[in-house]
């Protein structure tokens, strides 16, 4: 694809970063690169601000390209998808999944693009969710009657139900450190639930699950002791807004809270009311076994209010109301033994930090910040906070969102 004039000056806006080098507690300076969204296009960039380039591949009438896993080699899973089937007058519900996509294998090196999982379809919306260690993955199936996991070959062939459908939506997937059990959230007629299990979906256990909590998104920690995941109490928060962070033992055993007062921001939603966005915001964990997470100032109130009494057709339902908005959100690191809390960022007046990000070293965390109503920034900092560094405000100051790194060979 060839790029004109007024993409060229925004991708020239784009790469120019501030002037300031950041440093790791050792004096470091970052190393390594990572993936960005910017005006709907997948970006690639260095952590020391250089290497900007749009990911550009050549497959015909895909819309939109995002990576969703990696191989051991570096090699990165993607997802490619035709222009979106749902809009005005067509409920997201209803038309989304009949946008068809496709899976890919990309070396971000030199260039090779395979298509994978185009043998044996069993419909035209497939996403990713897990590549597992015995060269196969996990993709979810969406078709008119609901949503299901299958574990499948890379070519597609010998796709085995890993939930079944009627269950739920499930997502959320995420390895134990050993590749041998799976946690995920399953959206269940009976709510959000958090399930571990193989990875052939046997041996199921209930980690949470309770008709007055969300439970979403668990995370292995790295010693495969625990997981960690958000509750949101959706009855009296039916934005989902606000969430508070569990810790848990794989069996179900052991759960306690590590946050109380629904403190970290689940639906991160930005932007101003021509430039809206969103995306459910998760924590993470640190190599040495912490949590980071988007921790809200007290009292903060976000811009974008949620309508609860209209139906919502286009997974979003809110209203901009940036005069009532209030406060902030921080980067935080969580002590999962005694829940203390480490501010990792801090802004004054208070911005709105998330999508923290850590890099494969341990040495730097990437996060968006935006402004009330203001759409975001990239941001890269040392693991301790220190050295805040703005990277991009995206392509001609559109907005940077969903950080992600590409694991270091």
């Amino acid at each position: 694809m060839r790029t004109n004039r007024r993409e060229f000056l925004g991708l020239a806006a784009l790469a120019l970063a501030a002037p300031v080098v950041a440093r790791a507690a050792d004096g470091a300076k970052p190393a390594g690169r990572f993936f960005f969204v910017s005006r709907g296009a997948t970006f690639v960039m260095n952590a020391d601000g250089t290497g900007l380039r749009r990911l550009e591949l050549d497959a015909p009438n895909q819309a939109t390209w995002q990576p969703c896993g990696f191989f051991p080699d570096g090699r990165v899973l993607m997802l490619s998808m035709e222009p979106r089937r749902d809009g005005p007058g067509k409920p997201f519900d209803q038309y989304y999944h009949k946008t068809p996509t496709r899976l890919w294998i990309h070396n971000l090196d030199t260039g090779a693009l395979e298509e994978i999982a185009a043998k044996d379809r069993l419909a035209v919306f497939y996403t990713p969710q897990l590549l597992l260690r015995d060269g196969r993955m996990l993709v979810q199936v969406v078709r008119d009657g609901g949503g299901q996991t299958y574990n499948m070959n890379l070519d597609g062939t010998d796709a085995r139900e890993f939930t079944r459908m009627g269950e739920g939506l499930p997502y959320g997937f995420s390895l134990s450190p050993d590749g041998k059990r799976v946690a995920y959230h399953l959206a269940s007629p009976s709510g959000y639930q958090v399930w571990t299990c193989d990875t052939e979906g046997g041996g199921r256990t209930l980690v949470a699950g309770h008709p007055d909590h969300l439970y979403f998104c668990p995370c292995w920690s790295p010693d495969g002791e625990w997981l960690a995941f958000q509750n949101c109490l959706y009855k009296t928060d039916p934005g989902h807004d606000w969430a508070d962070l569990c810790l848990c033992r794989p069996d179900g055993s052991g759960m306690r809270p590590l946050t109380e007062g629904q403190a970290l921001w689940f639906a991160a939603t930005y932007g101003p009311a021509n430039n809206r966005g969103g995306g459910s915001n998760t924590p993470v964990w640190t190599r040495d076994g912490a949590v980071l997470c988007a921790r809200r100032l007290p009292g903060s109130r976000v811009p974008w209010e949620y309508q609860a009494q209209r139906p919502d057709t286009d997974h979003f339902n809110r209203d901009f109301k940036p005069e009532q908005a209030r406060g902030g959100v921080e980067i935080c690191r969580i002590s999962p033994h005694d829940g203390a809390v480490t501010r990792l960022t801090s802004s004054d007046p208070p911005v709105w930090d998330f999508r923290q990000c850590k890099s494969p070293d341990g040495k730097w965390i990437l996060f968006c910040r935006a402004e009330t109503g203001g759409s975001p920034a990239l941001w890269l900092a040392a693991a301790d906070g220190s050295s805040p560094r703005m990277l991009t405000r995206g392509v001609e100051d559109s907005g940077a969102d969903h950080p992600r790194w590409v694991p270091q060979g």
